[in-house]
């Protein structure tokens, strides 16, 4: 079951790692091997967390790398799907699973 409107993933890095331990995006940003520029982005909810920051991610907070791919998944579904709720397809198809040999 999706959730509903979740978190952007930077605002777990923020609040969730950064804050607790007082941790600047600037010292956060070296740990992880990005500029701070990049971080800020991902921080402040305009950019997503790709596999290889996911990765970076998960080694630098003891994580895993399905939690970030997860958490950028989850709010990029809920995101899309508040989008599309409009949108019909033109047609529909079934699946290779139903068709009879």
């Amino acid at each position: 079951m999706m959730m509903y409107n979740p978190p952007h993933p930077g605002e777990n890095i923020k609040e969730l790692r950064l804050k607790p331990i007082k941790l600047s995006v600037v010292d956060a940003a070296k740990a992880l091997g990005v500029t701070r520029k990049t971080l800020s982005a991902i921080v402040n909810g305009k950019a997503g967390i790709s596999a290889d920051m996911a990765i970076r991610l998960s080694k630098v907070f003891k994580t895993t790398p399905e939690l970030w791919m997860n958490m950028q998944s989850g709010y990029d579904l809920w995101h899309a799907t508040q989008r599309m709720k409009k949108w019909k397809p033109k047609a529909t198809f079934p699946s290779a699973d139903y068709i009879a040999p």
